[in-house]
C-alpha cells in the first residue's frame, strides 16, 4: 500500500485560463494519484479540474467534484461524483478543508485563493508551475511525477 492510498488530494488550477500544458499536467497528476490509490477532489468544472478528473477516472480511480453552484448537471462528466454546494467561490474553502493535501497545477485567482487557504490552514501543498509566489508558500515540483512524489512524502 502506498502512502497515498485512501488519501483525498485536491487538484486545483485554472478553469477558463488553463493552458494546454496545465491540462496535460493535470491529467497526468490525476492518473498518477489514482494509480497510487488516492481519491481526486476538484472544483467540479472544466479546465484543470476536468483534466485531473479525466486522468483519475481513466486510470480506474475516483474523482469527486465540489461544485460552486446548485446544478449537478453543470459539472464535468469525468467526475465519479459531483456534489453541488451552492456556496459559490466559498466552496474553495470546503475543497481545501476536505482534502488531505492540495496539488496546484498552474495558477489563477481562484487557484491562488486555494493555495492561500491550504497554506493558512496547514494542509500540505505542492505547486506545479505556479505564479511567482513567496518562496515559503510550498514546494514547487518539476513535473507531475515529482509533484506526486513530493506530496506522498509530505503525507507519509
Amino acid at each position: 500500500m502506498t502512502s497515498l492510498a485512501g488519501r483525498y488530494v485536491a487538484v486545483v488550477g485554472p478553469a477558463d485560463g488553463a493552458r494546454p500544458v496545465d491540462l496535460a499536467r493535470a491529467a497526468e497528476v490525476g492518473r498518477l494519484l489514482a494509480e497510487q490509490g488516492a481519491v481526486v477532489l476538484t472544483g467540479g468544472h472544466h479546465g484543470v479540474m476536468d483534466a485531473a478528473a479525466r486522468g483519475a477516472t481513466q486510470a480506474g480511480g475516483e474523482a469527486i467534484g465540489l461544485l460552486p453552484g446548485s446544478d449537478r448537471a453543470a459539472g464535468s462528466p469525468h467526475h465519479t461524483h459531483l456534489l453541488p454546494t451552492g456556496l459559490g467561490e466559498l466552496r474553495n474553502g470546503l475543497l481545501v478543508r476536505a482534502a488531505d493535501a492540495v496539488l496546484a497545477v498552474g495558477c489563477s485567482w481562484g487557484t491562488l485563493s486555494e493555495i492561500a487557504l491550504a497554506r493558512r490552514t496547514g494542509v500540505p501543498l505542492v505547486l506545479l508551475e505556479p505564479w511567482d509566489l513567496p518562496e515559503d508558500v510550498g514546494p514547487v515540483a518539476a513535473d507531475p511525477a515529482d509533484a506526486v512524489a513530493v506530496l506522498a512524502r509530505a503525507l507519509a
